[in-house]
């Protein structure tokens, strides 16, 4: 009977939170969504002819370049490294403890102080000046501990027989790793990327202090320009016009959701390759 009484409870607290969960999801997007959808129109959205700031379309620009030149950076970087703790370093070596250390020292760094590095180093030592490339550089150090931790995981979820099956066949460990072991991570994998997607959009400190706040279509990689979350940051911290902050949210909201689905089809694509 007791068994049963708890059983009840815990059924009732997982229901309850995940309706908890839902209603603040929906929630949001709704606040957003009615606050939002009312103030975009064509000219917004498309007129690159408009005075700055009155269109979104240079902030969606960039806001795609910097996210596609950090996962160029940041994904290479995150899943060798991944591979090398998993699959290549000894267990309880100097060299992995330092190597998971460091990544444990990068994941709770605040965003703010990667941006003062990033304008310290980049800005100001390679004299970058205020650019895309330098914001770029700065946040794919600032995503790598979420690359990383999340393939190495995908990594040892994959069933040591796989790997054994391989290597009876007379596979070496590269041809392993890249044909049996990394296909069968894909969905882990896959998973860190839309994380860093959403890291990457919704980053604002460490891109203020190294892109800048500028409005306008960037001439090259080392010129500044604001992304979506750095525009709407910045009129809703100088509250010019909150129409066009809630405007850009709705706006930020579909971008992140074209990334997904995109991600999400790259992944399905490898997956079946």
């Amino acid at each position: 009977m007791m068994r049963d009484v708890k059983n009840i409870l815990r059924h009732i607290k997982t229901y309850l939170g995940i309706g908890i969960t839902i209603v603040c999801l929906l929630g949001i997007l709704m606040y957003i969504l009615i606050n939002g959808l009312q103030h975009i129109t064509l000219d917004f959205l498309f007129d690159v002819s408009a005075p700055r700031g009155q269109t979104i379309i240079p902030m969606v620009i960039t806001t795609f370049i910097v996210v596609g030149l950090t996962l160029m950076i940041a994904v290479p970087v995150g899943i060798g490294s991944a591979i090398y703790l998993n699959e290549y370093s000894k267990t309880g070596s100097r060299v992995v403890k330092v190597i998971r250390m460091a990544i444990e020292t990068l994941s709770g760094i605040p965003s703010i102080i990667y941006g003062l590095f990033g304008f310290l180093f980049y800005v100001i030592i390679l004299r970058w000046s205020w650019s895309i490339m330098a914001g770029v550089c700065t946040v794919a150090i600032m995503v790598l501990p979420i690359i990383i931790r999340s393939s190495e995981e995908a990594l040892k979820s994959v069933p040591m027989p796989y790997r054994e099956g391989s290597y009876a066949l007379g596979s070496g460990k590269f041809y392993t790793i890249a044909k049996t072991v990394l296909p069968s991570a894909i969905p882990g994998i896959l998973a860190s990327v839309i994380l860093t997607i959403g890291r990457i959009v919704g980053e604002t400190a460490a891109l203020i202090l190294t892109a800048g706040t500028l409005v306008g279509i960037p001439q090259n990689l080392f010129s500044s320009s604001s992304t979506l979350a750095v525009f709407m940051y910045t009129i809703t911290v100088e509250g010019t016009d909150m129409n066009r902050a809630y405007a850009t949210a709705v706006v930020l909201m579909v971008v992140i959701l074209i990334l997904n689905t995109f991600a999400n089809f790259i992944g399905k694509r490898l997956k079946k390759g």
